[in-house]
């Protein structure tokens, strides 16, 4: 039996949260994407930007065949917040303007020239894509509708995120504009508790410096010397 659509009937276009893939290949991707989402979260922690990963981003309404999901997205100028997708036409049609992949084994060169002409053709300025096997930096920069290639990647500054990409024989360093190396969740909790030791030592210090000068007051009274104004 075929259904008819009588006039004035709208038809619920879905757009899938979900592809049922899993985010990553293996657990040195994994580790990268994170790595970038929640560093550059950090960095844009008090601005109007969000940022996620693995996110269907989807530029076109009525098409839910249009698609990406970037293994990190950046979008300047929409609020943070919970999102089952990135529905461009619900952000004030605002692209994401920076797109991170990273590669894996099962990365094809079909499937990558479709995300290269995906990210083209939908606006957004700065694609970078980086494999982490073989420690190799890519990146694309907008030039009117079309992208231009990034000849000199290793101490390239992106003009919209302002983190400076270095390439070091094993791997690939990302400084933030502060000067601070994006790090691992775990570096960073490390980095947290050195800095929570180095305060508690400074405040212990400080205890022993207060009480050394109890003690010297006390034997100054015990002496008869007036400490009053000490």
């Amino acid at each position: 039996m075929v259904q008819q659509v009588t006039p004035g009937t709208t038809i619920e276009v879905i757009y899938p949260e979900s592809d049922g893939q899993p985010m990553a290949d293996n657990t040195e991707q994994f580790a990268w994407i994170v790595k970038i989402k929640e560093n550059l979260e950090i960095l844009f922690a008090s601005h109007d930007v969000f940022i996620a990963g693995d996110l269907f981003w989807y530029p076109v309404k009525g098409s839910p065949n249009i698609k990406q999901a970037p293994d990190t997205m950046v979008v300047f100028g929409r609020p943070k917040g919970k999102r089952g997708s990135y529905l461009q036409w619900d952000e004030e049609n605002i692209p994401p303007q920076v797109v991170f992949e990273i590669l894996s084994p099962g990365n094809t060169l079909k499937e990558m020239t479709k995300k290269l002409q995906f990210y083209q053709r939908y606006g957004v300025e700065e694609y970078y894509i980086y494999d982490p096997a073989k420690n190799d930096l890519n990146g694309l920069l907008r030039s009117g509708d079309s992208f231009e290639v990034i000849e000199e990647m290793n101490g390239w500054v992106s003009p919209r995120l302002g983190i400076c990409f270095t390439l070091t024989p094993d791997t690939l360093e990302i400084i933030s504009p502060t000067g601070q190396k994006f790090l691992t969740p775990v570096e960073i909790d490390q980095l947290r508790e050195q800095e929570r030791q180095a305060k508690e030592a400074a405040l212990q210090e400080l205890e022993k410096e207060r009480d050394r000068y109890q003690e010297l007051l006390a034997k100054l009274k015990e002496k008869g010397i007036d400490t009053d104004n000490l």
